[in-house]
């Protein structure tokens, strides 16, 4: 599968997460602790915001993250707010640059870890699902960006969760007409800039692993010579497939059908429920 990460707070290098945490996201792309495939070398690609109101920035690059040298010296020149990061592990797609994620539509950046099973037998039936506006921004070949252009049409700009929530019972209920019995596995993050929304759900309830940092406050006062811990400020928020080190009490694992969304220090968990309207 994938792995993946979005990280909001004072502004630091990208490079203090995807390169020098103990067990950082290039790390995880050679030896991932928790993933359905060890390596995940099929492409990668980062996402930053320079202010919430602008149209982000990406970097996505079809070659393994731990041979990029160009990633890793993006990484140390850009300094910023709001980010996420992925590293591709393909499943029935190819690996092109037009399949890494994060995918872009205006100011909202999506990706995801996981899979829409048995794909290529209901593909055509979720893309013509979505909304003839929205079509033609379609640019890869993914589950995982039919996934993103669903939420869109369903209202993902005005009501994040709704919407992914609508777009995952679509998902259901067209793997269930094509005979497959757990249409959907997903971890999916999506951010406009200004809040992180973060899902963890599968049809069969055995999601992909997801976890969230706990209070930097109260992990500034546990490890007040991390200086890590300090540029990141107190009210910093990471959502991840893995954690980024082994330090107690820094990380909580998401339950399964819960959704997360986060804005500046406020961070609210609801049900996750797909329903068709």
């Amino acid at each position: 599968m994938c792995r993946w990460l979005a990280y909001t707070g004072n502004p630091i290098q990208l490079e203090t997460v995807l390169f020098r945490a103990e067990h950082s996201l290039i790390d995880q792309s050679l030896h991932s602790r928790m993933g359905h495939t060890t390596t995940n070398g099929d492409g990668f690609g980062i996402g930053w915001y320079g202010h919430p109101t602008d149209i982000p920035f990406r970097y996505r690059c079809v070659q393994p993250a731990w041979s990029d040298r160009n990633l890793r010296e993006a990484a140390r020149a850009v300094k910023a707010p709001l980010f996420m990061a992925h590293i591709r592990a393909a499943t029935d797609t190819p690996a092109q640059e037009t399949n890494c994620h994060p995918f872009r539509y205006g100011r909202w950046l999506f990706m995801h870890n996981g899979l829409i099973r048995n794909y290529p037998s209901v593909r055509r039936d979720l893309m013509m699902a979505i909304d003839p506006d929205l079509f033609a921004s379609v640019e890869g070949s993914t589950d995982s960006e039919v996934m993103f252009f669903l939420a869109l049409t369903f209202g993902l700009e005005l009501a994040p969760i709704p919407a992914l929530e609508r777009m995952a019972a679509v998902v259901e209920e067209a793997g269930r007409r094509h005979g497959v019995e757990h249409p959907l596995n997903m971890t999916v993050c999506a951010t406009d800039g200004e809040q992180i929304v973060a899902v963890r759900y599968s049809s069969e309830r055995e999601s992909r692993s997801l976890f969230h940092s706990t209070s930097f406050r109260h992990l500034r006062e546990l490890y007040p010579d991390d200086a890590r811990i300090k540029a990141a400020g107190d009210d910093a928020y990471l959502v991840l497939s893995e954690p980024l080190v082994d330090l107690p009490g820094a990380w909580e694992e998401i339950p399964e059908s819960v959704a997360i969304i986060t804005k500046g220090p406020n961070i609210e968990q609801y049900p996750f429920t797909p329903a068709l309207p």
